[in-house]
């Protein structure tokens, strides 16, 4: 899938090349900042503008059931091979059996993106990068995207879990998690390991703009608790979460796909 909104310069195709190079062949990778920003045509305003978008977010009842507190939104569209991403209806978010132990199962309810989220065109650039990286994983006309912007807040008496299932696969083709901003933030580190439990990468994302990528097909994932390094101060992690999956039957892809 190539991104079609404008001819890619040659060194954005480059930091393409190079993330689809390490997914087939360590199955994860981290692109820098710098790296994003050239594939998707944004500068620093434009990344201050987008995450003006996590002060908009609905809290997460069912994280809230674990004693995290979360707040997210949630999207799903349809991306094709020529760029064009669709919104698909609005339904319950349900996840495969046998990937994440915490919600497999259950269908959970929540708020969608706003109009102004989906509207920004960094947003769709966004998008586009991730089909066009995606597409080294499988060969497929139609992605479906899942997008679930999170913020995680911890206290000096409540530690942020971003992933209170722990250790899991969201039963996707690639996996990503974008940083968007931390504040008074330590902790939050993102581990990928193998199926046999190998750690195949331990980072923490700090700069906003860092993209995580993963093969989902073939890693599992998770991420450390989030705790305030100012202890009379909240903390909090802003992160955009991505899944891309290889297009299956109307039906079954407006659940799980």
């Amino acid at each position: 899938m190539e991104d079609i909104s404008g001819a890619p310069t040659l060194r954005s195709a480059g930091e393409v090349a190079e993330a689809r190079k390490a997914l087939l062949s360590r199955r994860v990778h981290v692109m820098e900042p710098a790296a994003v920003s050239r594939c998707v045509g944004a500068d620093a305003a434009g990344w201050r503008r987008f995450a003006v978008h996590w002060e908009d977010l609905a809290p997460d009842d069912y994280a809230a059931r674990e004693g995290t507190h979360r707040l997210r939104r949630y999207g799903h569209f349809s991306l094709d091979r020529t760029g064009a991403l669709r919104p698909m209806p609005h339904l319950a978010f349900a996840q495969p059996e046998d990937t994440n132990p915490l919600y497999t199962g259950e269908d959970r309810h929540f708020e969608p993106l706003t109009d102004v989220f989906v509207a920004d065109p960094l947003f769709k650039s966004l998008m586009r990068l991730l089909g066009r990286i995606a597409s080294c994983l499988q060969d497929a006309d139609t992605w479906s995207v899942k997008v679930h912007p999170f913020r995680v807040v911890a206290s000096a008496d409540s530690a942020g879990l971003p992933t209170p299932e722990g250790r899991h696969r969201d039963g996707v083709t690639l996996a990503t998690s974008l940083m968007i901003g931390r504040e008074n933030a330590v902790g939050g580190q993102s581990s990928v390991y193998t199926p046999d439990g190998d750690r195949l990468l331990v980072t923490t994302l700090e700069e906003p703009g860092t993209l995580l990528l993963g093969d989902d097909r073939a890693t599992l994932h998770e991420v450390g608790p989030v705790r305030p390094a100012d202890t009379t101060r909240p903390a909090r992690r802003d992160v955009l979460v991505t899944t891309l999956t290889a297009h299956h039957s109307a039906e079954r892809d407006a659940q799980v796909g």
